[in-house]
């Protein structure tokens, strides 16, 4: 069994300096320093350029230059992607395309002129014809998607590649979800849980690419770095780049994949919805999100001489306002007025911008945030959440649940206290409860479980 695992983390360019500084000491910092430590470390991942700018400017060079030690060592590769970690399915060409040229360069500012290895990583993991082919033209040669892209009808095959119809020797990699969700989940905390979820798959010559938020290695779930760690480390389980696979395995078949993005469910794909959670139809809030998106960038074709709107317009694309606008069940109103705004200030700050334009950019304005207001006072957000599908909640039914035993219990709950009083002792006592919590929870599924 070869593992490829990918990690992707990213922050938006509106992120706050508080929220930097507590995620790069509760997760990047030790990720990162952990796996620089392991002469084993294999991993494919995505940084956003925006995130690098964010790391060197709020404290975080050293996380960055940890990443950077193990490029060069070979340890790790690092994928293309949007700077801004814009939603690429619905921006025009020229608008894929620049995202993805702006982040190539502040890449190579921090990671030098030979980090690009061809693999490739759309936001949101948000997959479509015209990304890859644009994907294509700029020299990549392989982009990682959901399992729910793969052709209906057709089986995946763990020990097959598969190239794109129609473009010269470039491939997709499918994330397999199950495992993906079991480990993100923090559905298990001690490696010999995944070896049992495996099982016979381990001694076949097969891989499978998991696929996640780096963030839930200790920031969403305290103490889940030790996973990632121990994972690296288990012979059985070698783990490689994703870039290594196209070596390894030989078997090739062509394939044309589904529009998909890694928060889509089943029910989204039979109903052709690959991306509700961007751009659903019956979500006026988003409707109206896209329209302002749409008159902002048709405005700056036209201010080319106009800089700052230029670089302000790459910023406000960022996919997060959308996201938090879905209310399934994921639900900020500061974030879409903030993503809102930012758009207004484009439209309402461009050179060529009409009187009419800039009308309609207000109007689009106010009609979002009061919206917002609206959904909120009236329950419309609890309810689109309390109807949302239970696979998005990233929740495994209990006949998916792996088995934990109740000595793996105690090791993962011994391993959180530890870090519980390292940070009550650094006076950081929101993660400290954070972690308490965590306990808790252990502790009451350790009753549950057998010996």
């Amino acid at each position: 069994m070869i593992w490829a695992n990918f990690l992707h983390i990213y922050q938006p360019p509106t992120q706050k300096e508080l929220w930097v500084r507590r995620i790069t000491n509760e997760s990047y910092r030790k990720v990162f320093s952990g796996l620089l430590t392991i002469p084993e470390t294999k991993l494919t991942l995505n940084i956003n350029g925006i995130l690098c700018e964010l790391l060197d400017k709020y404290g975080g060079k050293d996380v960055l230059a940890a990443i950077k030690k193990m490029v060069e060592a070979g340890n790790i590769e690092i994928t293309g992607s949007a700077k801004y970690h814009t939603f690429l399915p619905l921006l025009p060409e020229s608008e894929i395309e620049r995202q993805i040229l702006l982040n190539e360069e502040t890449l190579k500012k921090y990671f030098g002129p030979d980090w690009k290895q061809g693999g490739f990583f759309a936001p949101e993991m948000a997959y479509s014809r015209k990304v890859v082919e644009v994907v294509a033209k700029l020299g990549y040669k392989w982009m990682v998607i959901d399992e729910l892209a793969f052709p209906a009808g057709k089986k995946l095959s763990p020990d097959t590649l598969y190239k794109i119809k129609g473009l010269e020797d470039f491939y997709v990699f499918f994330r397999e979800r199950n495992l993906s969700f079991t480990v993100l989940s923090a559905q298990v905390g001690t490696a010999p849980t995944v070896l049992r979820y495996l099982e016979d798959r381990l001694a076949k010559n097969e891989y499978v690419v998991t696929a996640m938020d780096g963030e839930t290695f200790g920031h969403h779930r305290p103490g889940l770095e030790e996973l990632l760690f121990d994972l690296m480390k288990i012979k059985d389980f070698q783990s490689v780049k994703i870039s290594d696979l196209l070596i390894r395995f030989t078997k090739i078949e062509e394939i044309e994949p589904r529009d998909s993005t890694w928060a889509v469910t089943k029910k989204d794909m039979k109903e052709n919805k690959p991306y509700a959670r961007w751009k659903n139809d019956g979500n006026i809030i988003q409707k109206k999100q896209w329209e302002l998106t749409d008159l902002a960038i048709q405005i700056v074709g036209r201010s080319s001489q106009d800089k700052n709107i230029r670089e302000l317009l790459d910023q406000s694309l960022h996919s997060d306002q959308y996201w938090w606008a879905s209310a399934r069940p994921w639900w900020s109103l500061e974030m879409i007025e903030r993503g809102a705004f930012e758009l207004k200030t484009v439209v309402l700050g461009a050179s060529s911008s009409t009187a009419e334009e800039k009308q309609k950019a207000e109007e689009l304005y106010r009609d979002i945030l009061y919206t917002g207001f609206d959904w909120q006072r009236s329950g419309r957000v609890d309810q689109l959440s309390r109807q949302e599908d239970e696979e998005i909640r990233e929740r495994l039914e209990d006949k998916e649940k792996l088995f934990i035993t109740k000595e793996e219990y105690k090791k993962m709950i011994k391993t959180l206290e530890e870090q519980m009083q390292l940070s009550a002792k650094a006076e950081e006592f929101h993660r400290a409860a954070m972690i308490k919590d965590r306990i808790r929870e252990l502790k009451e599924e350790m009753e549950k479980a057998k010996e």
